[in-house]
């Protein structure tokens, strides 16, 4: 998974609260290998009218190209299931912008290089004003924590570990591998004096 700094594209307002995950991704299509793509299952049954063909005015119908959705608080309830992202990721989506996200969510968008920007309510409030009446070219700046839609910048909140996570393209393996050398050097002061250490059987080991 490749790191990113700054991402640009078009952005779509998403007018809805409490997407969760089975929303985002019905369960009857994860059993769909992944190498097949999970975009074309994004929203499956919200984007669809009752007729269950795709709603021309649905905002990711009218503009499959978006890559900036912003939507309201609480994305990604819901289980904690992976393919939510994994959707949002095969659709071209880079960036999420929110009030609030699941956390189990928001934790499996990182890992897999999609940006959970939370932004506060008034400025939810701005963006969506904004996006009311189409779409606009947005971007993402993780270095200065910014999102730009149209004339209008506002701040997110992201976690440092994360930011770090997404400038570097790392997962939570990755991010451990970092710590590669004071993991070696203390399996070397246990293994060297495994009494002092009576806890430690499986580091041993």
């Amino acid at each position: 998974m490749a790191g990113w700094t700054v991402t640009r594209g078009k952005a779509v307002l998403l007018p809805m609260a409490n997407i969760d995950t089975d929303q985002l991704i019905p369960a009857r299509f994860m059993s769909t290998p992944r190498t097949q793509g999970y975009g074309r299952f994004l929203l499956h049954d919200v984007r669809r009218n009752a007729r269950g063909e795709p709603a021309p005015d649905f905002p990711l119908n009218a503009h499959p190209d978006a890559t900036i959705l912003v939507a309201g608080r609480n994305f990604g309830s819901g289980s904690s299931r992976e393919a939510a992202v994994y959707a949002l990721v095969d659709a071209g989506v880079r960036v999420v912008a929110a009030p609030s996200f699941g956390d189990i969510f928001a934790g499996n968008a990182v890992n897999n290089g999609l940006l959970p920007a939370r932004v506060a309510e008034a400025d939810a409030a701005l963006l969506t004003k904004v996006l009311s009446t189409g779409t606009a070219q947005g971007a993402a700046d993780l270095g200065a924590r910014l999102l730009t839609i149209a004339d209008l910048s506002v701040p997110f909140e992201l976690d440092e570990v994360w930011r770090t996570k997404l400038l570097n393209g790392w997962d939570d393996i990755d991010l451990t591998r970092q710590h590669s050398t004071e993991i070696a050097a203390y399996r070397a002061r246990i293994q060297s004096d495994p009494g002092r250490f009576p806890d430690d059987n499986a580091v041993r080991s």
